[in-house]
């Protein structure tokens, strides 16, 4: 397995799965804050989004993490595995909340340059809403893909530490 896309609403752990993956098998980590986000909080433009995702997408070995839908499909192409972190809303609220606090005047490691965590209003809206737009097209894109590529829908911390576990017993997918 040399390309594994990871998908999921804000707070549902993308960026920690991608990391450990990434160790696991040895692959580098595409984190697709920083090709959005220019930085200072300045989205990067549509065109520029778009070829940064493909050229990082075009790469032979990965594990891509994050949902822009524009570059989707494009991932899915190249992609071997695509797993989607279907968390409980509660659980991505408390994780967004506990990330904004621990990463506070921070950037974090995975985001764009010099965009520090903050409690945005847009944004904490944006995540109470995923389970009744983001999600669904999430769940219809791995629908889309599952004859094609080998898909896994993970629903709770428990069921990632499983996978995660079968991974180390087996060191391969």
């Amino acid at each position: 397995m040399q390309r594994i896309m990871v998908i999921g609403g804000p707070g549902s752990g993308k960026s920690t799965l991608a990391r450990v993956l990434g160790a696991r098998l040895d692959l580098p980590v595409v984190h697709m804050d920083p090709i959005y986000w220019l930085g200072d909080w300045v989205e990067r433009s549509k065109d520029d989004t778009m070829q940064m995702a493909r050229a990082a997408a075009d790469q032979p070995a990965w594990v891509f993490e994050g949902n822009h839908s524009s570059s989707m499909e494009y991932r899915a192409e190249r992609a071997e595995m695509i797993i989607f972190l279907d968390m409980p809303r509660p659980l991505r609220l408390w994780r967004v909340f506990w990330r904004s606090i621990r990463y506070w005047g921070q950037t974090r490691p995975d985001m764009g340059p010099n965009c520090p965590e903050r409690f945005d209003a847009d944004f904490l809206k944006f995540c109470w809403n995923y389970d009744n737009d983001g999600r669904l097209r999430a769940l219809s894109f791995v629908d889309d893909w599952r004859a094609k590529r080998l898909v896994h829908v993970l629903r709770s911390r428990s069921k990632v530490s499983l996978f995660v576990d079968t991974l180390s017993a087996k060191n391969t997918l």
